[in-house]
């Protein structure tokens, strides 16, 4: 950089944070490093003189030539005042520019070498740099007039100056310029060149003036507007504590704070801050505000927008079922089979699963246990005896003790808007002139409809298309036809003997033995115990009953043990009677010895396959029928069918063709306090009056079951699984079937299948000479 005067001289060196001198100003600034402090007292020492260099990183303590800018000022100090903590206040006068050569460390201070620099020799004409002074002073008073931070003493000095170089000078120091662009003015050597460059920045920090100028405004606004809302409030609290001696005014900030926080769409925080306004204009005491604050206080409870982690392992899925529950293999599948879609694609809707079937048989339990299965939360709805559209929907907020419906209810008690909600026992839903539950059900169940659901209480859309809905059903023919619509139904047959037992041995008696206090090594339950519990003490499709008796067992050994009457306890099936008293139900079975007109029947119940004995007695008359044994309408029409088969084949199966003339005809089914209807009993009612007829014996050890029309052919039935089962318990070897029901034949028990020989007919016709004895023959 060029200069006038070559000579080198040096001084004591300053390093300057974030300031930066200039010549012909007076700047004040605090030093408080221990060279800069030992610099000055050196200086104050000598001929007062120092050197200002700004150093170009503001962090550095300890700084070296390459620290700092090229450019300096050499000033003289005027005044020195020590502070109580050790530093200097310092108020010197620039003097000229200097260019530093090299720095050393002298005696605790920095020492630089400099040459002095001098202004460039300016080469205008006066009316030139005349302009540029006003275009300055101009831009200058444009920047006063939105920077506000100009002392009135140097607005006046720079009104009067005259000279180019020292007017840039001062006005660089005096305006709040970042110092980097000062030291670049610094360094600017032509009076010229510094002047353009200060316009340039003058025009630059005036809008960055009036920027700082409008967010400091709307800054202050907005404190305004805040101090003036605290001020109201805090009014509003003493108020209140005065009148009420409450803290509603502390309330009313709470909500805020809780929507502030709430996790929910615009929309619905918007309505309920209109609430919570509306709530803090009403006088403590007054009944709408009650209303207005659990209103508020449940829409703060729901999840609007929380949604746990699902997630899906197939394998993992699989094990937990098979834990839970023995058998159910068709329900297990297609359990399996829902959860494999929601762990391919979790955010599908419109799976609805239905259950049905008969009390007891687990269909709440799968709905807990599948939930643990997609690892979501799980709430359960009961809807038996429901008859209140409200109950669904909710009710109206402004009604007295007015609540949200059960499934909003459900929803908020699992703690997130993708649960599994269990709707249990649908078919108990009712309706009366307070609406229809069901429908009501429609637009919950529906995904086209339910990601808007509006319960009346909360008045506010909430989606449950996240939902999984499972429900659980007794009776399917009890469900409305739109609810069945909008499901999958999966029904779920009553257990088999074999079922049962399984079940009471992995499950039951280990939960009654931990509930109990015991100990396997305490009570033992023996397996021909557990039978005898199956068979004489229960008679249902579930294990309810068969649980209680075994929790019976338990609490009555758990006496014995406590008394000290005995350590341990074994159970055998000789020891149920005198324990729980005498047998409730009979053992199945089929008959002793081959009879004429007596035939081992296979019915349905909702408990189970049960064997139906069914006696036809043929006797002189005139051609009566009688039917006894409180048979149903459906079971009367097939006995009739049955009579006018045999008629239209009398002479085929040597029957006299005037039996019906000469004939009275006794159809009875035992256990006849017990109500009986379906067409099932057809072929058996066919055979027996076929034996009776013509005396010939039907074999002990079959069984069978089929409708039958008045040709003959034999029908399909459904039940098979239940009814195979009670033959096989009764003792029965060969089980006639209607062919159509074949492909059934693989659902029923694998023990079952290995003991019993089932034989598909599709005529009444092929029963007759297998069932029954040659005349004249016994067994």
């Amino acid at each position: 950089m060029p200069t006038l005067n070559t000579e080198v001289r040096s001084l004591p060196v300053i390093a300057m944070r974030g300031v930066v001198a200039f010549p012909g100003t007076i700047l004040t600034f605090d030093a408080g490093r221990d060279r800069s402090v030992a610099a000055l007292e050196a200086a104050m020492g000598k001929n007062q003189r120092v050197l200002l260099v700004a150093q170009r990183d503001l962090t550095v303590d300890e700084p070296t030539k390459k620290d700092l800018y090229k450019i300096g000022c050499v000033a003289v100090v005027r005044q020195l005042l020590k502070l109580p903590d050790g530093s200097v206040k310092v108020i010197a006068e620039g003097k000229v520019r200097a260019e530093l050569l090299s720095l050393s460390v002298q005696d605790r201070f920095l020492v630089g070498e400099f040459v002095p620099c001098f202004p460039k020799p300016v080469n205008r004409r006066a009316v030139y740099l005349e302009s540029l002074i006003r275009r300055i002073k101009n831009e200058l008073e444009r920047y006063a007039k939105v920077a506000q931070n100009l002392s009135p003493e140097l607005m006046m000095a720079i009104a009067s100056e005259t000279d180019l170089e020292l007017l840039c000078d001062r006005i660089a120091d005096g305006i709040a310029a970042p110092y980097d662009d000062k030291q670049y003015l610094l360094e600017q050597l032509s009076p010229v060149s510094r002047a353009k460059l200060l316009l340039e920045l003058l025009s630059k920090e005036r809008e960055i003036a009036v920027i700082d100028h409008k967010i400091g405004e709307q800054t202050r606004r907005q404190i305004d507007d805040s101090q003036r809302e605290y001020y109201l409030k805090e009014q509003m609290r003493v108020i209140s504590d005065e009148l009420y001696g409450d803290d509603s005014a502390d309330e009313i900030d709470r909500y805020y704070e809780s929507i502030a926080q709430l996790d929910a769409d615009d929309a619905v925080k918007e309505r309920l801050r209109t609430e919570v306004n509306r709530l803090s204009k009403m006088p403590q005491g007054a009944h709408d505000g009650t209303v207005v604050r659990t209103w508020l206080d449940t829409c703060l409870c729901l999840p609007w927008r929380k949604r746990s982690a699902a997630t899906v392992d197939i394998e993992k899925a699989e094990k937990i079922l098979d834990r839970d529950f023995y058998g159910m293999k068709k329900v297990k599948e297609r359990i399996l089979e829902m959860l494999s879609v929601y762990a391919l694609s979790p955010d599908i809707t419109g799976q609805i699963l239905c259950l049905v079937g008969p009390p007891g048989v687990g269909k709440t339990s799968i709905g807990k246990t599948v939930a643990e299965c997609m690892g979501r939360s799980y709430a359960r709805v009961a809807l038996g005896g429901l008859h209140d559209e409200a109950e669904i929907r909710g009710h109206r907020k402004t009604y007295i003790g007015a609540m949200p419906g059960r499934i909003i209810s459900a929803v908020k008690q699992a703690g997130n808007n993708n649960p599994l909600l269990l709707l249990d026992e649908i078919d108990k839903v009712s309706n009366d002139y307070r609406g229809d539950p069901s429908a009501a059900l429609l637009e919950v169940l529906d995904p086209e409809q339910n990601h808007t659901f509006c319960d009346n209480f909360i008045e506010l859309p909430f989606d449950l298309s996240h939902v999984v809905f499972l429900m659980t059903a007794n009776n399917l023919a009890d469900i409305p036809a739109p609810l069945q619509d909008r499901m999958e139904i999966i029904e779920l047959e009553g257990y088999t003997r074999e079922e049962k037992f399984q079940i009471a041995k992995r499950h039951l008696v280990a939960k009654e033995l931990a509930r109990h206090g015991l100990t396997k090594k305490q009570l033992t339950v023996t397996d021909s115990a557990l039978y005898g519990l199956i068979d004489s003490y229960t008679r249902e499709a579930g294990v309810r009953r068969l649980e209680r008796a075994i929790a019976s067992l338990c609490a009555k050994s758990a006496k014995k043990i406590a008394a000290g009457e005995a350590e341990k306890i074994r159970i055998r099936e000789d020891d149920l009677e005198s324990l729980l008293g005498k047998k409730r139900y009979r053992k199945e079975q089929i008959p002793a010895q081959d009879e004429v007109g007596l035939i081992n029947g296979l019915a349905w119940t909702a408990v189970g396959g049960e064997i139906m004995q069914l006696e036809v007695a043929a006797m002189p008359g005139t051609g009566k029928i009688e039917l006894t044994g409180s048979l149903g309408d459906v079971m009367k029409e097939s006995a009739k069918a049955a009579v006018s088969f045999v008629r239209a084949n009398a002479e085929r199966y040597g029957i006299d063709a005037a039996f019906y003339q000469n004939t009275d005809i006794h159809i009875h089914a035992t256990e006849a306090a017990v109500p009986k209807d379906g067409p099932s009993a057809g072929v058996t009612i066919t055979t027996a009056l076929i034996s009776a007829l013509t005396g010939r014996e039907i074999k002990r050890d079959i069984a069978m079951t089929g409708e039958v029309t008045i040709r003959g052919c034999v029908l399909p039935i459904g039940g098979l699984k239940e009814k195979s089962m009670a033959a096989y318990r009764g003792g029965v070897t060969t089980v006639f079937i209607p062919k159509e029901n074949e492909p059934d034949i693989d659902e029923v028990d694998e023990t079952v299948r290995a003991h019993l020989q089932f034989v598909p007919v599709s005529h009444v016709g092929e029963i007759i000479d297998r069932a029954l004895r040659s005349a004249g023959s016994r067994s």
